[in-house]
């Protein structure tokens, strides 16, 4: 077992001495370091500032009781060493799959708020209280992407999470954006993250606490000149009208938004569904690209579990 654990330390030295670099260059503060490079240790590290994210896929691995202990002591050990950074400011959750849905257990008990850095711009994360710490990571490229195109268009954040994209859409001047998610947590969050960029605009920013999916059947045609659907790839919560099968629903969703476009207007949709396949055919749309690769931050070459499409009406 000696050798398997030199094995991860080694490789976590590597990428670490070499991320890192990229990271410092591009004013990066939080990026995924490790993602399950070894199998015998299923972990996702991220980075984020001077503290570190850890979760754990839980496996079917053979060992007992008292030598998983050991296993998860040393593997955190090796963390901490390589990274150099003090066990307080490691979060780790256990990820484990069960009746087909994912449950985590909060290790640290403590709220542990920071800002990060991205581009210039700034971001609340939260490490200990919730499923995901309040900014995906690998959208680093899709967000600079709409902040370059924001300029005096109507935008319309759906699905938005913690707001990361309505945040860079400010930053590019949007003339308008729309922010809905059906959290009042992540609306709350994404207010936040304007009001820490210097950017909330209350004539100009409207938040929306809604399903997404109803939501959609109030606006009128010519409403949004930029609209990014992040969807999740499914979901039955009770606060829905119906559930989402982002494979069985994306081409009703994806018609409707086009719907809503202005005649030069731009979708940019995006899904983690790892099997994904976009039905062009039935798409009212005039130009799909995808942009998946031209998406993909550094820190997730060869790693990247979810697919991005370019949509025009």
């Amino acid at each position: 077992m000696q050798e398997k654990f030199t094995a991860f330390e080694n490789r976590l030295k590597k990428v670490y001495k070499h991320l890192s670099k990229i990271a410092r260059k591009q004013q990066v503060s939080c990026y995924r370091l490790y993602q399950v490079d070894l199998p015998e240790f299923p972990f996702i590290i991220d980075v984020y500032k001077d503290c570190v994210y850890v979760a754990e896929y839980k496996s079917k691995h053979k060992l007992s009781e008292e030598e998983y202990k050991r296993w998860l002591t040393i593997s955190m050990e090796i963390i901490e060493s390589v990274l150099d950074v003090n066990t307080e400011n490691v979060f780790l959750k256990l990820r484990e799959r069960q009746k087909g849905e994912q449950q985590y257990h909060k290790l640290n008990k403590a709220k542990t708020e920071l800002i990060v850095q991205e581009n210039g711009m700034s971001f609340i994360v939260n490490l200990s209280d919730y499923l995901d710490t309040g900014l995906f990571l690998d959208h680093r490229i899709t967000r600079q992407k709409i902040k370059e195109i924001a300029t005096e268009k109507r935008v319309l954040n759906l699905f938005s999470y913690t707001g990361s994209f309505t945040v860079y859409a400010a930053a590019g001047n949007a003339a308008k954006i729309t922010t809905v998610d059906m959290s009042k947590t992540y609306i709350t969050w994404a207010k936040r993250n304007l009001s820490y960029n210097k950017l909330y605009d209350e004539k100009k920013h409207i938040f929306v606490q809604e399903d997404v999916l109803q939501y959609l059947k109030t606006i009128a045609p010519n409403s949004y000149d930029v609209i990014i659907l992040d969807p999740p790839t499914f979901s039955n919560s009770k606060r829905m009208e119906n559930t989402l099968d982002i494979q069985r629903d994306h081409v009703g969703i994806i018609n409707v938004c086009l719907s809503i476009l202005s005649e030069n207007g731009v979708l940019i949709f995006s899904t983690n569904y790892r099997n994904f396949v976009l039905d062009t055919v039935q798409i009212l749309s005039s130009n799909i690209k995808e942009i998946t690769k031209q998406t993909t931050p550094f820190d997730f070459e060869g790693k990247l579990k979810r697919a991005c499409f370019w949509i025009e009406k």
